[in-house]
C-alpha cells in the first residue's frame, strides 16, 4: 500500500471515530437531557457541603451510610422544603395579586421631592411623569398597577413551572446528591483523571479552583440569602405585615439577587403609612439586621474563595431563573462564579508568564 493510501485510510479511520464519538456524546446528553438541571445543582451542593459531610461521618463513627442519610435529611429540611413552601405560597397567591392592588383604593401617590427636578438630563422628566401620577385618583392608579402586577406574577410562574415539577426537580436533586455522597472520592479522581488527561497538571488545577469557587459562592450567596430571609420574615411575622409567608418567599428571591430592600423596606414604609409607628419601628430594627448581617455573614462563608461583583451575582440569579427556572437562581450565579474565576486564574497566569 502506498503512502497515499495509508493517509487516505488513516483520515477516513480518523473521520468516523470522531463521528461515532460525537453520535455518542449527543445521545447520552440526550438521555439525560431531563436531569441535566438537577445534576447541576446537586454537583454544586456536594461541592458546597462536602467537608460538612466529611465532619458528620468523623461523628458518626466513620459511617458514611449513616451520614448520607443525615445530610440528605438535612438537605430536605434546609433547601427543599422551604423552596417548595416558597413556590408553592406564590403560586396560591398569584390570583390574590390583583385584588391586593385593588384594594389599596385609599393609597395616593404624594408629590415628588424639589431634588427630583435637580437631577441631571432626566430630573424634569421624572418629575413631570410623578405628577402625572399624582394627579390620579387612588381608583384609576389601582387600576393602572393592576395588569402589571399580573404581568409580573404570570412571568414568575412561568418560569418556576407548577408545583409538581418543581417538587420533582428538587427531589431528584436530593437523590442525586445522596448518591454522589456515597461515592464522592471516586468521583472527584476520576474528573481529576479527565481534566488532567486534557490538560495534563494545569487542567487538574483549574478542576480544584472551579470546586472552591463553586464552593465559596454556594455558601456565600445561599446560606447568607437564607439569614437574609428567616430575620426579614420574622420581623414582617411579628410586625403583621399582611400576606408575610408570600412577601417572605419574595424576599428570599430577592436576596439571592442581593436586592432584599425591595420588600423589607416598603414594609417598613406601609406600616409607618398606616398609623403604627411602633410595629414599623420594630420592622425597621429587622430591616436594619437583615441588611446589615451580610457584611458579616458572606465574608466568612466565602473566606478566600470567589468573591463574584454584586451585578454579575445580580444577573447570574436573574439570567438563571429565566434559563433553568427556580434552580436556576442557585445555578446562574455559581456558573458565572466558576467562569469568572477561571478566567482571572487565566489572565493572571498570563500575565505572569509574559512577566517572566
Amino acid at each position: 500500500m502506498t503512502a497515499q493510501g495509508r493517509t487516505n485510510g488513516d483520515i477516513t479511520r480518523t473521520m468516523l471515530s470522531v463521528l461515532f464519538i460525537g453520535i455518542l456524546i449527543t445521545a447520552c446528553i440526550w438521555i439525560l437531557r431531563p436531569f441535566f438541571t438537577s445534576i447541576v445543582w446537586a454537583t454544586i451542593i456536594v461541592i458546597a457541603t462536602w467537608p460538612i459531610m466529611l465532619k458528620l461521618q468523623e461523628w458518626l463513627w466513620g459511617r458514611r451510610g449513616l451520614a448520607v442519610a443525615v445530610m440528605t435529611v438535612i438537605l430536605l429540611m434546609v433547601l427543599v422544603v422551604p423552596l417548595v413552601i416558597a413556590v408553592a405560597a406564590i403560586t396560591a397567591k398569584a390570583d390574590d395579586i390583583a385584588s391586593l392592588v385593588k384594594s389599596l383604593s385609599a393609597f395616593a401617590v404624594p408629590p415628588p421631592p424639589g431634588w427630583v427636578s435637580t437631577i441631571p438630563l432626566v430630573g424634569d422628566e421624572i418629575a413631570e411623569r410623578w405628577l402625572q401620577y399624582t394627579a390620579l385618583a387612588p381608583e384609576e392608579l389601582a387600576a393602572l398597577v393592576t395588569p402589571y402586577a399580573r404581568a409580573v406574577m404570570n412571568w414568575f410562574l412561568a418560569q418556576a413551572g407548577s408545583v409538581g415539577t418543581t417538587m420533582l426537580q428538587f427531589l431528584l436533586t436530593v437523590i442525586i446528591a445522596a448518591i454522589m455522597y456515597a461515592g464522592g472520592e471516586n468521583a472527584a479522581a476520576g474528573v481529576l483523571s479527565f481534566a488532567g488527561r486534557l490538560a495534563g497538571r494545569r487542567g487538574e488545577d483549574v478542576t480544584v479552583l472551579a470546586a472552591k469557587a463553586i464552593r465559596s459562592v454556594a455558601l456565600g450567596i445561599v446560606v447568607t440569602a437564607l439569614v437574609q430571609t428567616a430575620i426579614g420574615g420574622t420581623g414582617m411575622i411579628i410586625s403583621g405585615v399582611p400576606a408575610a409567608p408570600l412577601l417572605t418567599a419574595v424576599t428570599f428571591m430577592l436576596c439571592l439577587a442581593q436586592l432584599p430592600i425591595l420588600v423589607l423596606l416598603p414594609s417598613v414604609i406601609w406600616l409607618y403609612w398606616k398609623g403604627e409607628p411602633l410595629w414599623g419601628t420594630v420592622m425597621l430594627i429587622f430591616t436594619i439586621i437583615a441588611l446589615g448581617i451580610d457584611n458579616f455573614v458572606r465574608p466568612v462563608l466565602i473566606k478566600k474563595g470567589a468573591d463574584l461583583p454584586l451585578i454579575m451575582i445580580f444577573a447570574g440569579v436573574i439570567g438563571g431563573l429565566i434559563a433553568f427556572g427556580v434552580i436556576g437562581l442557585f445555578i446562574g450565579p455559581v456558573l458565572l462564579a466558576v467562569t469568572f474565576t477561571l478566567l482571572e486564574a487565566w489572565v493572571s497566569r498570563s500575565e505572569q508568564e509574559k512577566g517572566l
